[in-house]
């Protein structure tokens, strides 16, 4: 789907949607306890459909109940396989990266084969150290190359291995399903290369309620999980997006807002909380009003012009879409830096980025690991230009914030894929 949108001033108030991270994160536990669990306000979108649907081939029940715009989840969780799934189980992922890895450690846990497939793009991404960590465990797999199609059947042995992480979620699986590997199992984990942090932190915190034993250096270069341990049953809320946020608060700094942004919590885990934190560096008034947990809201507005500067994205790759559109309209150089692995997400963000700003009249030099963007205070795009979505939905939701502050209309391709994370952002956008 091809999107038209009109150069205007955004303002007004966006709900932002739940955590997609936290949102899976509750789903995959909830399915592995013993009981009944109760999700309420859930991100409803693509990505955790598929988590939804993968959850139910693993054997949990899950009832949904609406009451408005309230969505609650219930689910009965399989209590760590006590129940076999069926056989010639095949799992689609769609489009969820997420969903894929943290489920391809859980299905090791118990025998049968259990097949994952996923869209184009999935079967690009590679889960190659991940499972060579998994066949340490005594997991065994086959795939294409590290990519789906991936068939996995265990059963989990523990033992010791490493695990490069590029990209969190491999780690983050492996935490998330070694506690119920079998007990006197132990698993120990050496990770010499971990990006994401903040989202090993998240990991950890669900740990830690759930009163699961770990032990961890400071850096988070180690861990050893002994097995035996269980998921308990739980009720939860799920806190909204920081991630999803930056791109109605990127609209506001590109075209001066005011755009007040609800059901936030600045004590959250999520590392993409940073962004208001880039904003502020650049130029924008940026400011809080607690209205108590999960509900605090965040108000983005520009009076003066914006300013370049030099951002660390290692905790926070997924913030390069929109940081470097925000940096096309300021003033001097941005670089956004240390963030290689931007170039594992849905496309090579880093150089999708360049190619695509460039259509805009934005000249960008392409690093290694990362981007710097040559602002000029406006872009000097010709006449309705077509931005090409790549289908990543935080490459269309980049680009429609900037098209907003664009001397002419924009046309941005693929941008149904923003439906992946935040349903309706476009509508929104278009006005």
């Amino acid at each position: 789907m091809n999107v038209h949108i009109t150069p205007r001033r955004l303002t007004g108030t966006f709900k932002i949607p739940a955590s997609k991270s936290h949102t899976i994160r509750q789903l995959l536990i909830a399915s592995l306890a013993d009981g009944e669990s109760v999700i309420e306000y859930p991100l409803d979108s693509l990505d955790t459909r598929s988590c939804l649907n993968a959850c139910k081939a693993l054997g949990a029940e899950i009832a949904e109940e609406r009451n408005g715009e309230k969505i609650s989840w219930k689910i009965r969780g399989n209590g760590g396989f006590k129940k076999e799934i069926e056989a010639h189980t095949v799992i689609d992922v769609g489009n969820s990266g997420t969903t894929l890895y943290l489920v391809l450690a859980v299905a090791g846990l118990q025998q049968k084969p259990i097949e994952f497939t996923g869209d184009e793009q999935i079967q690009k991404r590679s889960a190659a150290p991940l499972l060579d960590a998994l066949a340490g465990l005594g997991v065994n797999s086959q795939s294409n190359n590290g990519c789906a199609p991936i068939t996995i059947s265990g059963k989990w042995k523990g033992g010791k291995v490493s695990l490069p992480s590029p990209t969190s979620q491999y780690l983050s699986a492996l935490l998330i399903a070694a506690p119920l590997a079998p007990a006197g199992t132990v698993t120990e984990i050496e990770i010499p290369l971990l990006n994401e942090k903040p989202y090993i932190e998240m990991t950890l915190s669900y740990l830690k309620a759930h009163g699961i034993p770990y032990s961890t250096l400071p850096d988070f270069s180690f861990f050893s999980i002994p097995g035996g341990s269980s998921w308990k049953a739980f009720s939860s809320s799920v806190p909204g997006d920081f991630s999803s946020a930056a791109f109605p608060a990127a609209a506001a700094a590109i075209t001066g807002g005011p755009v007040t942004l609800l059901g936030l919590n600045r004590g959250d885990t999520q590392g993409d909380k940073f962004f208001f934190e880039m904003l502020e560096k650049m130029g924008c008034d940026v400011q809080y009003d607690d209205n108590g947990e999960n509900n605090q809201s965040i108000t983005v507005s520009r009076g003066g012009s914006l300013r370049g500067g030099t951002f660390d994205l290692n905790k926070t790759p997924d913030l390069l879409p929109a940081a470097a559109v925000t940096a096309a309209f300021a003033d001097g150089d941005t670089r956004l830096d240390n963030v290689a692995h931007a170039r594992i997400k849905e496309t090579d963000r880093i150089t999708v980025m360049k190619q695509e700003l460039a259509k805009l009249g934005i000249r960008c030099t392409e690093l290694p690991d990362g981007l710097v963007i040559h602002g000029k205070g406006a872009l000097s795009p010709p006449e309705t230009p077509v931005i090409d979505g790549h289908g990543d939905h935080r490459i269309v939701m980049s680009f429609a914030a900037a098209a907003l502050g664009s001397p002419v209309p924009v046309e941005i391709t693929t941008a149904e894929c923003a439906a992946v994370t935040y349903p309706g952002f476009i509508e929104k956008i278009i006005g």
